[in-house]
């Protein structure tokens, strides 16, 4: 062989060495290197990822009454890109989904743009249609196999249903489209309903249907937990059914009820007006979505007077026995005059002064307190503080610190003037005097359930801080009793076969612009029952009521509507009543309640 030929064979040797090297190192690269990429690409262009929705835990009562569950659904979905028929799809689409015929065709026809082959291609994933019932789904897909019309699929998904429509709407909530809690509980406990939803790989055939035996990587959904209220839903409705009555005979802006147990906390029945349809939440205005329990700021009247007299036994300057001259209903303190309206008192013991709700009485036991020792109890019956309850949305109320109260404070905050509480606070105080001294945290949640039935948190009882001694709370009862009685102001929230002790409210209404709105009131009845040994301790709250020829008090407005409320509420925990309080004493005789200004 010659040098030439020698040359030439070792070029050509040369020239395939280094082209099977670069396809040796092109084969690496696709293979390992590469090997991920690509098979995802092959993966997407064989296969569909599919979600598994996870199903949205429920929402019950104590007693597990449903409140708020999930009913499932179908998404109609059309691959363009196998439908061979579009005309024809999309009269049977629009008559199974009762859709103008125009709009589907239009949706079918979507295109997307097709990058590596530069040119737009039909859509492989086209959503038609959400929310369609399992049976206009099944009808559905029964006529397209019998036309053998292919490119149609269906997908599982849940919509949730509130089968008691506006009952507990403020504290149920709901959820938007998204699938998020917006209000309420559905909002609150989020992370424990909404679960994780799960997905699949599949592969269709030509036809578009699935392949099953060719799955490839599957995540399980994992379904919501289900919470359980301390909300009794009979009681609820007992609630739900007096408020109806309050707003159709007195017309007013709002009004507001709970019931609470005051032995442990737990919220037993919350009731706001006005209030909306958790299934047809459209156009609702924001005021009837508001929940006033929590949210509202309104000086509670003469319900306060309560914290100011157990703050003065409590620091032993005064006896229930002491006597206090109440000025014949006129007192000039600061330069300011205080009234005590209709009735004007020469001496009073201080268990009278709250019986007959004195202005002037309880004004000068804070004068006795002086401001920072009524600041202090004032923060510890709760007020100017949350009361972490788990609701969303929850406001602190205002209590002023004592450097930015004027010379006349410390006559106008003990009557509850100057004073921003939420019912919440106004119920939780009247539930601590009736628990004796002891504050309860206010419950509405009970426990949190697992798919398969296993407790994944439970609530028990919490005390906050014992707030009064045993006897000084003893003291503040007594003279609630008798409020609910011929002497005091509040005979007409009387419960027959038992003993019921509270407090009526009368607070003239602050104005946005200072100083109070002349003839507008909100009034107000905070009790409980049996008085010895509390089994329920209820607020009712009025504002703004049109009660005619009926004086707008606490205790001719409020308390009424308290005692049949409380009188069903017995009923039905089957309370045994006593016969010793079977006597209704006469509402109009001393139930005029004394108005705080």
């Amino acid at each position: 062989m010659g040098v030439s030929s020698r040359k030439r064979a070792f070029w050509i040797g040369a020239v395939a060495a280094v082209i099977f090297t670069g396809v040796s190192l092109r084969l690496v690269d696709l293979q390992v290197a590469r090997h991920e990429y690509y098979s995802t690409l092959a993966l997407e262009k064989h296969s569909a990822r599919q979600v598994i929705p996870a199903r949205r835990g429920s929402i019950t009562d104590a007693t597990g009454e449903m409140l708020a569950t999930n009913e499932p659904v179908k998404t109609v979905i059309v691959d363009a890109s196998i439908t061979k028929r579009p005309d024809e799809l999309a009269e049977v689409l629009a008559r199974h989904l009762q859709m103008p015929q125009d709009v589907v065709r239009q949706k079918i026809a979507r295109e997307v743009w097709s990058a590596p082959r530069e040119s737009m291609s039909p859509s492989p994933y086209i959503v038609i249609q959400r929310e369609v019932s399992e049976f206009t789904a099944e009808a559905l897909m029964k006529e397209l196999g019998q036309r053998r019309i292919r490119g149609v699929s269906l997908e599982q998904d849940f919509i949730r249903v509130y089968p008691n429509g506006s009952m507990l709407c403020h504290v149920v909530g709901f959820m938007n489209r998204a699938g998020a809690g917006v209000e309420g509980v559905e909002r609150e406990m989020q992370q424990w309903l909404s679960g994780h939803d799960g997905f699949r790989y599949t592969e269709r055939d030509r036809t578009g249907r699935e392949m099953v035996a060719f799955r490839k990587l599957e995540r399980p959904a994992r379904d919501g937990s289900n919470v359980r209220l301390t909300i009794d839903l009979a009681l609820q409705d007992i609630v739900e059914t007096e408020m109806d009555a309050v707003v159709a005979q007195f017309r007013p802006k709002m009004a507001t009820c709970i019931l609470m147990r005051p032995s442990t906390g737990e919220i037993l029945a919350m009731v706001n007006r006005p209030h909306y349809n958790l299934n047809q939440r459209d156009g609702v205005p924001d005021e009837a979505r508001k929940n006033r329990a929590i949210m509202d700021m309104i000086e509670p009247g003469s319900t306060f007077k309560l914290v100011t007299t157990a703050a003065a036994l409590d620091c032993k300057l005064v006896k229930p026995d002491t006597g206090i001259y109440c000025e014949h209903g006129k007192f000039t303190y600061a330069g300011t005059t205080l009234h005590d309206s209709h009735h004007g008192y020469g001496e009073l013991t201080v268990h009278d002064v709250l019986v007959k709700s004195s202005n002037i009485g309880v004004a000068k036991m804070g004068i006795m307190l002086g401001s920072h020792q009524l600041y202090d109890y004032i923060k510890r019956f709760g007020f100017g503080e949350r009361t972490e309850i788990a609701l969303p949305g929850e406001i602190r109320g205002i209590i002023h610190p004592t450097h930015l109260w004027s010379k006349i404070s410390i006559t106008h905050v003990p009557m509850g003037h100057e004073v921003g509480a939420t019912p919440l606070q106004v119920i939780s105080a009247m539930s601590t005097v009736a628990n004796r001294g002891a504050m309860m945290q206010p419950q509405i949640i009970s426990s949190i359930v697992d798919a398969t039935g296993k407790i994944e948190a439970d609530y028990p009882p919490v005390e906050v801080r014992r707030v009064i001694p045993t006897e000084v709370a003893e003291m503040v009862v007594s003279a609630l009793k008798e409020v609910v009685s011929k002497k005091g102001t509040a005979a007409a929230a009387h419960v027959p076969g038992f003993e019921v002790a509270g407090k009526t409210g009368t607070a003239q209404k602050t104005s946005p612009n200072g100083g109070y709105e002349h003839g507008k009131y909100v009034v107000s009845f905070a009790g409980f029952l049996p008085a010895d040994k509390p089994e329920l301790c209820g607020l009712v709250l009025i504002d703004d009521a049109h009660t005619g020829n009926i004086p707008n008090y606490g205790g001719t407005v409020a308390a009424p509507v308290f005692s049949r409320i409380a009188t069903r509420a017995m009923r039905y925990l089957n309370k045994t009543p006593s016969p010793e309080f079977l006597k209704v004493p006469n509402p109009l005789a001393k139930a005029e309640e004394r108005k705080s200004r």
